[in-house]
């Protein structure tokens, strides 16, 4: 069995918390994104979704259905991807893009409303931008400008 055979995406549950809230990042990739630690709590329509690996959270996401959605797309049944990241020390095993492959179905499951996920990558963070077209993310020629330089639109839709 490989490593990411046991990747799941679930719903944060209190569980998760002490190991969430020790995730670290190298600073180049801390400047792309935010730590866990900074989501102990959501407004309503923010859905923090862990990363699972055979029950161990490695990684953390947060998937939006908030009127912040309209800044990225103009599909009503779109939803925002934002922080993604896999702690350190689980890094280069597999399991950001092992998750970004289970990401459709599992959001046609939990979010059945849902046809379409928007996210902003930066555009000097290009292992990201990889990353997200190696699973189906398609740039959608949108640019934002983020808090350290232009950003890329990219969407997934089904």
């Amino acid at each position: 069995m490989n490593k990411t055979d046991m990747i799941e995406l679930r719903h944060f549950e209190i569980e998760h918390l002490e190991v969430l809230n020790s995730f670290e990042l190298p600073s180049e990739q801390a400047q792309f994104t935010s730590l866990p630690i900074n989501y102990k709590e959501v407004t309503e329509g923010q859905h923090r979704i862990v990363i699972v690996n055979d029950r161990e959270p490695v990684g953390f996401f947060i998937l939006h259905a908030t009127d912040r959605v309209k800044e990225y797309s103009d599909n009503p049944q779109a939803m925002l991807l934002t922080s993604l990241s896999i702690n350190q020390a689980k890094q280069g095993k597999g399991y950001a893009k092992e998750a970004m492959k289970l990401l459709r179905k599992f959001v046609i499951t939990e979010f059945p409303d849902c046809n379409e996920i928007v996210l902003a990558v930066n555009h000097k963070n290009t292992a990201a931008q990889k990353l997200y077209v190696k699973v189906g993310f398609q740039d959608t020629g949108k640019r934002k400008h983020g808090p350290i330089g232009e950003q890329f639109v990219m969407k997934l839709m089904w």
